[in-house]
Order: C-alpha cells, then structure tokens, then sequence
C-alpha cells in the first residue's frame, strides 16, 4: 500500500507543477500582449514623427532660431 500512497503523491505533485505551469504561461502571455501593444503603439508615434519630420535635401527654409539650444 505503501507504493500506491507514493504514487499518488508523486501524481498530485505533478498536478500542483501543471497548474503553477498552467498560471506562469497565462501570465506570460498576458506580458507578450500587452509588450505588443506598447511595440504597436510606438511603431505608430514613430511613423507619425516621420511624418513630421521635413524630407532631407528638401530645401525648406530653415530659420536660425530654431537653431538655438532653449537655454540661451
């Protein structure tokens, strides 16, 4: 009897390994979703920025104000 009682508790030991397993994956992929959310979201500030950035060799008149650090 001794050999039934060790298996089922090596069996409810595996079971307790499965759920935290179970529970570290949910979380893990609620991490990756909400990390590709925040990527998603900088990817399209980023784009936006482009979009607001004057092209190179574009020639557009520059003003020298603007080249002064705010500090002077």
């Amino acid at each position: 009897m001794d050999t039934v009682e060790s298996l089922q508790q090596r069996l409810a030991d595996l079971e307790l390994k499965v759920a935290d397993n179970d529970d570290l994956l949910d979380q893990m992929n609620l991490a990756l979703y909400r990390q590709q959310q925040h990527i998603d979201r900088l990817t399209r500030e980023l784009a936006l920025l482009r979009q607001q950035m004057p092209e190179p060799g574009s020639g557009a008149p520059r003003s020298l104000r603007d080249e002064i650090p705010p500090h002077y």
